[in-house]
């Protein structure tokens, strides 16, 4: 497997020091060190010792290196951690880490740090790409201002985003995709109670979303994705029969996308679409993407495949930003039995959305 290093480094952030995310840092650069060539930690050096030791049990620890700015990860040697501990952290002057598996004011503010350290070195593009290890939503709140003002990760990233390029974060717009090597996902809402979900299908809101989609997987792509889109009805409505949203929102909004020149498809049966979509053997599937109108539509059939497999990517930062698709798994943290795998992929995802941005365009189909 032939891994493209991308110009510069790519950040990993700690994550919430009580959760798993450094066990499974640690455990990927132990695991995959062609992936993680290249990529550095910014946290807490005391926490990030403690997962070593975890993660070792009884055999040697990895090594970690101290560092002081990003370029110096290209130098570090396979199953090295690299490690750029955040300043303003109280932890990072060496304190005792926070107990695993407890919500942690300190721990929320370190993880916050170590975000907002990381989205300014990727906005400055010091760095190629973001990778965010779990945070815990309730430590996150605990910390504090600023931190209390946002329910996690993306809503900070698009805040810092939006005030980077002077912008109200209304005008900073993103969405959530999940994908895996057989399927993606786009959502037109996220975290919202499904009455509120299906009052979010709006026509600015599909439209938004298709837009969104079709201009950051283009860069991937090096082409205009085919978006297979869902529609909110059983049946995609049946002509009305089922519902409207379709006829009356998802149609009209296609058609502008349309006249933009995505390559759309109408209102699919939401039950057949997602495998309409999916790869398999080498062999592409009917759409690169699927536009899903609510969170669990959207998620169940990516998740479905295996949940170490995929990858949650925000669409519409100006920077990339990849993460793991599950928490911080507070009931198993310090066991040493977390799985490693949804990090790794995420990396690897960093690396080719990075790679893809700087790739001339082609006209071959994926």
């Amino acid at each position: 497997m032939t891994i493209e290093q991308p110009p510069s480094p790519i950040v990993i952030t700690q994550g919430d020091a009580a959760g798993i995310g450094p066990e499974i840092i640690v455990k990927a650069f132990r695991d995959a060190p062609q992936q993680t060539q290249g990529c550095f930690v910014v946290g807490d050096l005391a926490t990030l010792r403690r997962a070593a030791r975890v993660v070792a049990a009884d055999g040697i620890a990895l090594p970690i290196a101290v560092i002081s700015h990003a370029q110096e990860a290209l130098q570090c040697p396979p199953r090295c951690i690299a490690l750029l501990p955040i300043a303003s952290s109280a932890l990072a002057t060496g304190a005792v880490p926070v107990p695993f598996g407890q919500v942690n004011a300190q721990a929320g503010q370190v993880a916050g740090d170590c975000i907002v350290w990381a989205a300014n070195a990727a906005l400055r593009g010091e760095v190629a790409a973001l990778v965010t290890a779990p945070l815990n939503k309730a430590a996150l709140a605990l910390a504090g201002a600023p931190f209390d003002s946002f329910p996690g990760h993306t809503e900070l990233l698009q805040s810092l985003a939006a005030a980077h390029a002077g912008l109200s974060v209304d005008q900073c717009p993103v969405r959530m995709m999940l994908a895996n090597d057989e399927l993606r996902v786009v959502l037109v809402s996220i975290h919202v109670a499904l009455r509120e979900a299906l009052a979010a299908v709006t026509f600015d809101n599909v439209l938004q979303t298709l837009l969104i989609t079709h201009h950051s997987l283009q860069a991937v792509l090096g082409r205009a994705p085919r978006i297979g889109v869902a529609g909110v009805n059983p049946h995609a409505g049946e002509g009305g029969l089922f519902g409207r949203e379709e006829l009356d929102v998802i149609v009209p909004a296609v058609a502008a996308a349309r006249l933009q020149g995505l390559q759309v498809s109408d209102p699919q049966p939401p039950d057949t679409v997602f495998m309409r979509a999916r790869a398999r053997a080498g062999q592409p599937g009917e759409f690169d993407v699927v536009l899903a109108m609510y969170h669990d539509q959207g998620l169940i059939p990516v998740k479905y495949m295996g949940v170490e497999k995929g990858v949650n990517v925000t669409l519409g930062l100006p920077l990339v930003r990849t993460s793991p698709d599950h928490g911080t798994a507070f009931d198993i943290a310090g066991t040493g039995r977390a799985d490693a795998s949804s990090l790794i992929e995420a990396i690897v995802m960093a690396r080719q959305l990075s790679a893809g941005r700087h790739k001339p365009p082609v006209n071959t189909p994926r």
